[in-house]
């Protein structure tokens, strides 16, 4: 299934079994890709109403370098709107829902991207335990556990990632997870990602709403 904007197609990512599934008031933006074209990437959001839902169509083709620069423009447009502005309105990815045969959507309006590393930043997170996944590609993923000081590392991938992280953060006081990717890594597989975090059943377990986009 694919989304359309002015006589263009985007490729969707897809997931299964979705949480959202429909969405009432909504505008959309599209994010193309353009496989003739090095580096290729065209917004349009010419259909956007800031009082709105915002579905953004992104192409599961793009890599996070290319489209994340673009969301976060889009970000900054709804925060900074000045007139007829909706606090209630959220931003979602579109998304193709394989269980279903219909759409989905992630909700992505509290998300705070930043292009660059964790380790660049001095967040006041406190959380009796740390744990950062970085991801290279879903083969390749990172994920470092940070306790009284002490942080062990283990490399892991896309299927072992939930028996992962459900075997090491720490069951006592309270676990914040800090995203990171490359920027080379395809919408799609941010997407997986996404999907597969949120259907982690850690109750003492929290995502932090900033994530990095580097190297």
């Amino acid at each position: 299934m694919c989304a359309c904007g002015n006589d263009k197609t985007v490729q969707l990512p897809e997931i299964n079994h979705s949480k959202i599934s429909k969405i009432n008031d909504v505008s959309a933006a599209y994010l193309f890709y353009d496989a003739t074209q090095k580096d290729s990437i065209e917004l349009n959001r010419n259909n956007l109403i800031s009082t709105t839902n915002w579905l953004i169509n992104v192409d599961k083709r793009l890599r996070l370098g290319q489209a994340i620069p673009k969301i976060m423009f889009l970000q900054d447009k709804k925060r900074n709107a000045t007139m007829h502005k909706n606090e209630n309105a959220k931003n979602f990815y579109t998304c193709n829902d394989l269980s279903k045969h219909t759409l989905g959507f992630i909700d992505f309006t509290n998300v705070a991207y930043h292009l660059d590393a964790y380790k660049m930043h001095n967040f006041n997170l406190n959380p009796t335990q740390l744990v950062t996944i970085n991801v290279q590609s879903l083969d390749s993923i990172i994920v470092s556990f940070t306790m009284d000081g002490a942080t062990l590392s283990h490399t892991s991938n896309y299927n072992k990632l939930l028996t992962h992280l459900k075997t090491n953060v720490t069951k006592d006081g309270n676990a914040n997870i800090v995203l990171e990717f490359s920027k080379k890594l395809s919408f799609q597989d941010y997407i997986s990602l996404k999907h597969l975090l949120s259907e982690m059943d850690l109750k003492n377990v929290t995502i932090a709403r900033d994530e990095f986009v580097f190297n």
